[in-house]
């Protein structure tokens, strides 16, 4: 990265008691952005994620009924995403209405519709992402005509690599070409095709990092903690639909306090969380991670509300030098109104914004 970012501290704990407000100890009216008499509890809520490990509070919240718990009457519908450009078209084209996500699609729908599109509402989780390479690489000059894969072209990893390629001074373009070819790749394609040699590497999120590591021999040449001050990144953020978020502001609460339950339960249940978050990456994906890989990923990640919105223009920066995002002003990005009334109802210090929306 080509510059840093500065993290505001949250940690699991000070969410404190969140899961209590299932209990019916909700802050609704003190946790708002206005509302009038034209707002309403949604009938559904349609959900986005990924079967990653990145994207643990999601699968928590799924597979314990947090969420279902909170949202009430409100019918709770889900959808898997393999990469975040994906859902942010599911989101953009009203398929959705909220996704768990990473942060630079979220910042290009709000630059594209001129920051008519989505807001993030809460962060999600930190951390958890690397390039993963074959033996025989063991520095950046050894990366010269070698290929790459990512998730997704424009997603969060993508941007990462090609952002720090640049900085190694090597030139990529998004067809592929350049001096490392970058091979946008669905993440289990990328763990078969680096098994066949096919692909020399591959930048990725949790539990992918771990897998090609665990199950094909690959090494980290670059864990992206490491190019971030204090290694705080944003790897996941919880994005909804403005749309909806205008219309039923209280079901966008009912959702926030189903993620700062589940966040407060990955903390309190360290020991069922793989378990918790395996069997939903098993129902999704056919086969659950083995023990090896899903302890080595939640190693690398730390789940918080707080979006650590302080990196966010960095991000901005690295997706324009990536050559996969407009330019354009990210102010208004973030509504933190709803999660700050919960977390200071609970007695929790608010989360910051950073100057980029409502707080």
């Amino acid at each position: 990265m080509n510059s840093k970012a500065s993290k505001t501290a949250l940690t699991i704990t000070a969410l404190g008691a969140a899961a209590m407000m299932l209990a019916g100890c909700s802050a609704g009216a003190q946790a708002e952005p206005e509302r009038d008499a034209s707002t309403s509890p949604a009938e559904e809520l349609r959900l986005g994620y990924f079967a990653n490990v990145t994207h643990a509070p999601a699968l928590v919240g799924l597979e314990e009924g947090l969420f279902e718990d909170a949202l009430g009457d409100t019918e709770l519908t889900t959808q898997v995403f393999n990469a975040g450009p994906a859902a942010v078209e599911a989101l953009s084209a009203g398929a959705i209405d909220a996704t768990y996500i990473g942060p630079n699609p979220s910042i290009n729908t709000f630059i594209q519709s001129a920051g008519q599109s989505a807001h993030i509402v809460a962060g999600a989780a930190t951390g958890g992402a690397a390039l993963v390479v074959r033996e025989g690489i063991d520095s950046p000059e050894d990366l010269e005509g070698t290929t790459l894969a990512t998730p997704q072209l424009g997603n969060t990893q993508d941007v990462a690599l090609r952002s720090w390629l640049a900085d190694e001074g090597y030139e990529t373009d998004v067809q592929g070409g350049g001096d490392v070819h970058i091979t946008p790749t669905e993440n289990a394609q990328t763990l078969t095709l680096f098994q066949q040699g096919q692909i020399d590497g591959a930048w990725l999120p949790e539990p992918w990092v771990s897998r090609l590591i665990e199950d094909a021999g690959a090494h980290v040449l670059v864990d992206e903690a490491d190019l971030w001050e204090d290694g705080a990144f944003p790897t996941t953020v919880l994005l909804v639909r403005a749309e909806f978020l205008a219309e039923h502001p209280e079901t966008v609460e009912a959702l926030l306090e189903g993620h700062l339950a589940s966040v407060q339960w990955i903390e309190e249940h360290p020991d069922e969380a793989p378990t918790a978050i395996n069997a939903v990456i098993e129902a999704e994906t056919g086969k659950p991670l083995a023990d090896a890989v899903i302890t080595r990923a939640l190693e690398h990640v730390t789940f918080s509300a707080d979006p650590v919105a302080a990196a966010f223009q960095t991000l901005v920066e690295n997706g324009l030098e990536a050559g996969t995002q407009k330019d354009g002003s990210i102010e208004g990005l973030f509504d933190l109104r709803l999660l700050n009334g919960l977390l200071e109802a609970d007695g929790a210090d608010p989360v910051s914004a950073a100057g980029l929306g409502e707080e």
